[in-house]
């Protein structure tokens, strides 16, 4: 707010409608440290917002002269909205960093484990073979994704400045100046038009913020699934501490999946908030605007802290990749049954290759062994040999086009670093 105020005076200068020496004297007392933040808020409650409290607290820190020129043609609503540009650009900027991080982390993965194979699991069932590669690209063109939807958003936030109704009638022809001089000084964009009952800029926000939390909560429950013993396939760090249990010695929990699980789950009905504020009642709304100071600041902590979280947690992962083929193996080449049923289908046609792998798949879930060996059966035989057999159990010529993928999302996270 007192940025807000500084760049504020000393715009006002530079057209000439207030002295240059009130300016630098009211920028020059524009320190946050010559001010207590908890009296403000105390004295807030009587004007409904902190900016009232902080105008006249400034007045009362300049000499005479400068004191009836601070906050000129300003609304309180034009400071704290801008106030609140500010903060969202410096934290969306860090949270930027850390889904840079993220996807750097996701990077390196996909590039290192482009040929380790895994299980493919869908509705947490053993799909199809995969790699760890793939796994970590789609995590990178998400967390890419959602770095487009931050810097769209963050391009958007566009400081505030229209006066009591928007008009900016108290600075006659110049207030389009001030304007242009007030957001080169702050280093924001330039509105069309006041935007004190458009709330689009932060619903927008809102929503990227909530899309990196997404991400985030995404790649770490991913990371906790693959970390369960009965799957061991990734580990997480050997940071001392991180992890343990109160009561079990043994245990090393997945607890950034819950601290970015625990932000995930209040993110969305924070940015509802956002959403349901929108309706402010003609020029200046009478609460809606109120709803937002805490509901963002909540917003943009939550979804730094989930992010900043994910990336730790990716770049210090450690893969297994023996595991992951043990589980692999473990299927007894059952999960290859989509690449017998479409082989046999060209040579016995659907209905005969149906009941051949069925019949197969039985055989394998009662007797012990393997669908490797029960597609052995005469039969099975009748159509492939032995050798294609084994062919169409090697889970690395079934990778379709996953290497194409990979190279693709490395590509395009190339392209947008350059």
């Amino acid at each position: 707010m007192l940025d807000t105020e500084s760049a504020l005076a000393i715009s006002l200068a530079e057209v000439g409608i207030i002295p240059a020496s009130a300016a630098t004297e009211i920028a020059a007392r524009c320190r946050a440290d010559g001010f207590d933040a908890v009296e403000l808020g105390r004295l807030a409650r009587s004007s409904g917002n902190p900016v009232v409290p902080l105008v006249a607290a400034l007045r009362g820190e300049v000499g005479q002269l400068a004191a009836q020129w601070v906050h000129w043609g300003a609304t309180s609503q034009d400071i704290l909205d801008t106030a609140a540009v500010l903060v969202s650009r410096s934290a969306t900027a860090a949270i930027d960093r850390s889904l840079r991080d993220l996807a750097d982390g996701c990077a390196a993965l996909a590039q290192a484990h482009r040929h380790t194979l895994m299980t493919a699991r869908t509705l947490l069932q053993p799909a199809l073979p995969t790699t760890f590669g793939l796994k970590a690209a789609g995590w990178l063109v998400a967390t890419d994704g959602a770095r487009d939807q931050m810097a769209h958003a963050a391009a958007g936030l566009a400081m505030q400045l229209g006066g009591a109704a928007g008009t900016l009638a108290s600075l006659g022809a110049d207030g389009p100046a001030v304007i242009t001089r007030l957001a080169g000084h702050l280093g924001l964009a330039e509105p069309i038009v006041p935007w004190h009952t458009d709330r689009q800029r932060f619903t927008t926000l809102g929503s990227a913020l909530a899309g990196a939390t997404g991400v985030a909560a995404k790649i770490t429950y991913d990371i906790a699934l693959l970390m369960q013993d009965e799957v061991g396939e990734v580990r997480a760090s050997a940071v001392p501490g991180r992890g343990g249990s109160s009561a079990l010695p043994q245990k090393h929990n997945p607890v950034d999946a819950a601290i970015v699980g625990g932000a995930a789950r209040r993110v969305p009905a924070l940015v509802a908030v956002l959403y349901s504020a929108m309706a402010h009642e003609h020029e200046r709304g009478i609460g809606n605007w109120h709803v937002e100071w805490e509901t963002l600041t909540e917003l943009l902590r939550l979804s730094g802290g989930a992010v900043t979280t994910g990336a730790e947690r990716v770049s210090e992962l450690r893969i297994d990749p023996d595991a992951m083929a043990r589980n692999l193996a473990s299927s007894g080449g059952v999960i290859l049954a989509e690449r017998v049923l479409a082989e046999l289908t060209r040579r016995a046609g659907r209905d005969e290759a149906q009941r051949l792998v069925t019949a197969a798949m039985d055989r394998y879930a009662t007797s012990g062994s393997s669908f490797e060996a029960e597609l052995r059966d005469k039969e099975v035989a009748k159509w492939v040999s032995p050798d294609e057999v084994d062919a169409l159990l090697d889970p690395a010529a079934y990778l379709g086009s996953s290497g194409i993928f990979i190279d693709r999302a490395l590509f395009a996270h190339e392209q947008r670093e350059e």
